[in-house]
């Protein structure tokens, strides 16, 4: 660790504070920056430059209840602040991850410096298939082995990779599947655990609402521990207790609901002990595809640059890996 602390004037960006914590105990040299965004959920529209669009996201991560007005577009501007001043650090390093949070998040600050070059050998990237946020201090500090220079071949297919995210139709990014992505070895699997987040053409469902409606149905009752075993069922964990959460509420609320509880209609956070999830009848018929949930609600809700409505509907079909829109 003592030679990592005579490298220079750094800025790091990572995806979070706990990352963040952890490479200040490992002594990781520099200036951090977490860049906190859950870009696989709202809107991320096309046409804007980085503070329109951060103007955009903070003011979904406010209407969702998730912090405080002030705080949370304060956070936006000096992270995007600090992101512009790049030129006055020696050297920036990206720390992120294999998931779709991250890859997403890695999408967004490559291409921004496709647009914004910086000077040559100056931008590195250490990516791995580890979660960050659950190392020690040591496995921290010798994730520098793994930092390469960014090169131009990432550059391009991150800039392609984030327009196609923010398009108003998911066509680019499915057409990203059959692109070389070798260049960001996880962009694959992050390219289609998005699209399996669209409604399923068998029920109507995202992935995670159905995997969140089987553990109800056939294995758990309790909901913090809906969301531990939800979390095992991914390969890549992705999503946190907020956005978990979201999605219960949905299906307790929606018209007609697919889930049940023991006391009140809502989720709290953390979870009231007394509180037990239970599957509705039409839940249950939702999940046996007997229905289908997209003619029992009204759809609003964005994926990327998509926006989806009950008149604008694109659906995943798992069993042919193929994306298509609803007539």
């Amino acid at each position: 660790m003592l030679a990592l602390k005579n490298m220079g004037n750094i800025l790091n960006i990572t995806n979070g504070d706990c990352a963040v914590s952890i490479m200040e105990m490992a002594d990781i040299p520099g200036v951090f920056l977490p860049w906190q965004d859950v870009l696989h959920e709202g809107p991320v529209p096309e046409g804007l430059a980085l503070e329109e669009l951060s103007e955009v996201r903070a003011k979904y991560i406010i209407d969702q209840g998730w912090g405080a007005r002030e705080a949370i577009e304060r956070a936006f501007r000096e992270r995007d602040n600090t992101l512009k001043s790049f030129g006055d650090y020696e050297k920036v390093i990206l720390w992120f991850e294999h998931d779709l949070y991250d890859q997403l998040q890695m999408l967004q600050i490559l291409a921004w410096f496709h647009e914004n070059r910086p000077k040559k050998d100056t931008l590195s990237i250490i990516c791995v298939d580890r979660y960050l946020g659950m190392l020690s201090p040591d496995e921290m500090a010798a994730l520098y082995q793994f930092q390469q220079t960014v090169n131009e071949s990432q550059l391009a297919l991150a800039n392609t990779a984030w327009s196609a995210f923010r398009a108003s139709s998911p066509e680019q990014w499915f057409a990203l599947l059959k692109t070389e992505t070798s260049a960001l070895p996880f962009l694959n699997g992050a390219i289609v655990r998005l699209l399996e987040e669209y409604p399923s053409c068998f029920n109507g469902l995202s992935r995670t609402a159905r995997q969140a409606l089987e553990i109800i149905c056939q294995v758990e009752k309790k909901p913090g521990r809906v969301f531990a075993l939800y979390q095992e069922s991914e390969e890549r964990r992705f999503l946190g207790d907020l956005s978990f959460w979201k999605i219960l509420n949905e299906c307790l609320t929606s018209t007609p609901p697919l889930l049940a509880m023991s006391t009140g209609k809502e989720m709290t956070l953390p979870a009231n002990p007394d509180q037990e999830l239970s599957i509705t009848e039409e839940g249950k018929e939702v999940l046996s595809g007997n229905r289908n949930w997209l003619e029992l609600v009204q759809l609003d809700r964005w994926i990327g640059g998509v926006h989806l409505t009950s008149d604008h509907i694109w659906c995943w079909d798992s069993g042919s890996a193929s994306i298509a829109k609803r007539t």
